[in-house]
C-alpha cells in the first residue's frame, strides 16, 4: 500500500488560534486588524465557546425564565394577583434561549467574516510538528500559535452509570418537557444553578454531594446560607454521599448509596452529572510540540500565559489560571497587551473573581475566612445580613448576608462573600477599591445613592472587628 503524502504547507501564517472561546475570537481579530498579521482561527465546533453556546448566556436565560415562574408564583407577596395555576411551557423557554444564543453566533460569525487577514477554519485541529497543525486535512505553520480549547463536562466514576442516560450542563439545555424528578450529581456551582432553575420551572429536584456540604470551597457559613435558600424552595439535599451505584433505565434512573445516616436509594427521572469539567487537551497532538498536560488535562503556563514551548501560548480553561469567562477574556488582554504594545501585563494583576448566579446570587473574591485562618493571617471581619439593606426590604428578598475581609495593617481588602440581590454588581465596587489600592476607609466615605444595596458598605466596614472563633463547619 502506497503511503499518503503530507498536504503540503499552506501560504505563510503568523499566528494560528486554535479555538473560539472567549480568548481566542478577540486575540485574533487584534492580531490581524491591530497587528496586521495574517491569521488562522480554527474551531470544531461552536464560535464562541462554552459561555455562548452552551455555559453563561444559555444558563442565565434559563435563570431569567425560572425567575419569572418563580415571582409569579409568590406574586402575593408583593400584594399581586395571578389568577390560577402558573405554568412553564418548556419549548418556549428553550426557543428564548437558543434565540440569545443564536443571535450571539451570528454577530460573532458576521464580524470574524469581515475582518481581512483573518481566515476562520472549521475544523478539529491537531499538532502535527513544534508549531505545526493540521485541519481537514490542510497543514498550518506560523511562528506563533495560542490554544484556546475550552473544556467538555466529565461524568463521576459510578459503577452502573455507563447503562443509563446521563445528561450534561449541555444536554439538559436541550429538553423540551419537564423532568418529573431531577437528579443533580453535584452540590457545586454547575449543578446548584441548575437545580434551582428547574425546580422553580416545577419538577421535584434532589442533590446528590460527595462533600459534607455543598460548594466546599467557599466558606461553611455560605454553604448554609445557600443550602437553607435551596431547601426553602424544595430542593432535597443529601450530602457526603458515598459508594453511588446507578441502575434502571430512562425515565426511572435509581441511584443506591451510602451516608453518615446509612443507606440511601433515589430514584428520578433524569439524571444531570455536574461533577466537573475537563480541558480539551487530550486530543490535540501535543507530544509533537513537547508539551504535555498534566493529570488534570492543564497545560503550564507562566504569569504571561507564555507555555515553556517558544511560541506557544495557553489561554481559557486549559491553563488553569481560571476557568471563567472573565478571565479567559483577560488572558487574551494580557497577550495582546505584549505582542501589539510591549505592555507588561500579567495574571499577577488579576483579582481572582467569580459569582453562582443562583438567585439572589453569590458574589466572591479574594481569600475566604478559612483560608486566612489556615495561612495564620491576621484579619479583620465585617458581617451584616441582607435584612439590613432598605432596597432589600422593600423588594421583599431579603435572603443572604455580606462580609468583608480587611487587613488590619494597611486595611485594605482581603476577600469579600456578598450573597444577597444584585450582589454580583455591589462586589465590583469593592474589587475596583482593591484592584485600586484603596482603603476600606476610602470606600466607607464615599457617598453612597439611597436606597441601593451597594449603600450598605459603610454600614459593612462599621462592623470591622478581629474575629472572636472559628467558623461553624
Amino acid at each position: 500500500m502506497t503511503p499518503t503524502a503530507p498536504s503540503p504547507l499552506s501560504r505563510a501564517l503568523d499566528a494560528i488560534v486554535i479555538g473560539a472561546g472567549q480568548a481566542g475570537p478577540s486575540l485574533a481579530a487584534r492580531l490581524a486588524q491591530e497587528g496586521g498579521m495574517k491569521v488562522a482561527l480554527i474551531e470544531r465546533e461552536h464560535l464562541g465557546g462554552t459561555c455562548v453556546n452552551n455555559g453563561c448566556m444559555p444558563t442565565k436565560t434559563l435563570v431569567a425564565s425560572a425567575r419569572a415562574a418563580h415571582v409569579a408564583r409568590q406574586a402575593a407577596h408583593w400584594g399581586v394577583r395571578v389568577e390560577g395555576t402558573v405554568s412553564v411551557d418548556m419549548k418556549a423557554v428553550k426557543a428564548r434561549k437558543d434565540a440569545v444564543v443564536n443571535q450571539s453566533v451570528e454577530n460573532l460569525t458576521r464580524w470574524l467574516g469581515g475582518i481581512a487577514n483573518l481566515r476562520l477554519i472549521r475544523g478539529h485541529a491537531r499538532f502535527v510538528g513544534m508549531r505545526e497543525v493540521e485541519v481537514n486535512g490542510e497543514r498550518l505553520s506560523a511562528p506563533r500559535v495560542f490554544l484556546n480549547v475550552g473544556g467538555r463536562p466529565v461524568l463521576p466514576n459510578w459503577p452502573g452509570l455507563d447503562a443509563v442516560p446521563v445528561l450534561t450542563n449541555t444536554s439538559v439545555m436541550e429538553l423540551e418537557s419537564l423532568p418529573e424528578h431531577l437528579v443533580v450529581a453535584g452540590g457545586s456551582y454547575i449543578g446548584l444553578e441548575f437545580a434551582q432553575i428547574y425546580r422553580r420551572f416545577g419538577a421535584r429536584v434532589t442533590v446528590l454531594e460527595v462533600a459534607e456540604r455543598i460548594i466546599a470551597r467557599e466558606d461553611p457559613e455560605v454553604s448554609r446560607e445557600v443550602q437553607a435558600l435551596l431547601e426553602g424552595e424544595g430542593v432535597v439535599f443529601h450530602l457526603g454521599v458515598r459508594d453511588v451505584r446507578a441502575s434502571g433505565e430512562a425515565g426511572a434512573i435509581e441511584l443506591a448509596f451510602h451516608t453518615a445516616g446509612g443507606d440511601q436509594r433515589v430514584t428520578g427521572t433524569h439524571l444531570l452529572a455536574a461533577v466537573g469539567r475537563r480541558p480539551n487537551t487530550d486530543d490535540l497532538g501535543l507530544e509533537h510540540t513537547g508539551l504535555a498536560a498534566d493529570a488534570r488535562g492543564l497545560v503550564a503556563v507562566d504569569d504571561e500565559l507564555r507555555t515553556p514551548v517558544e511560541g506557544i501560548w495557553a489561554l481559557g480553561d486549559v491553563n488553569g489560571r481560571g476557568a471563567f469567562t472573565h478571565t479567559s477574556y483577560n488572558d487574551h488582554e494580557i497577550v495582546a497587551a505584549k505582542l501589539l504594545d510591549g505592555a507588561a501585563r500579567s495574571t499577577r494583576e488579576r483579582v481572582p473573581a467569580y459569582a453562582l448566579f443562583v438567585d439572589p446570587p453569590l458574589a466572591r473574591f479574594g481569600a475566604s475566612e478559612v483560608e486566612l485562618r489556615a495561612a495564620g493571617r491576621p484579619f479583620l471581619v465585617g458581617r451584616l445580613p441582607m435584612a439590613r439593606v432598605g432596597r432589600a426590604r422593600e423588594r421583599g428578598e431579603t435572603a443572604g448576608f455580606m462580609k468583608v475581609l480587611v487587613d488590619p495593617q494597611t486595611e485594605r481588602l482581603l476577600g469579600a462573600a456578598l450573597l444577597g440581590i444584585e450582589a454580583d454588581e455591589v462586589v465590583h465596587e469593592l474589587l475596583l477599591a482593591l484592584h485600586a489600592g484603596l482603603s476600606y476607609r476610602q470606600v466607607q466615605r464615599l457617598v453612597h445613592i439611597h436606597p441601593t444595596v451597594s449603600e450598605l458598605l459603610p454600614t459593612l466596614f462599621s462592623t470591622l472587628a478581629p474575629p472572636t472563633q472559628e467558623p461553624a463547619p
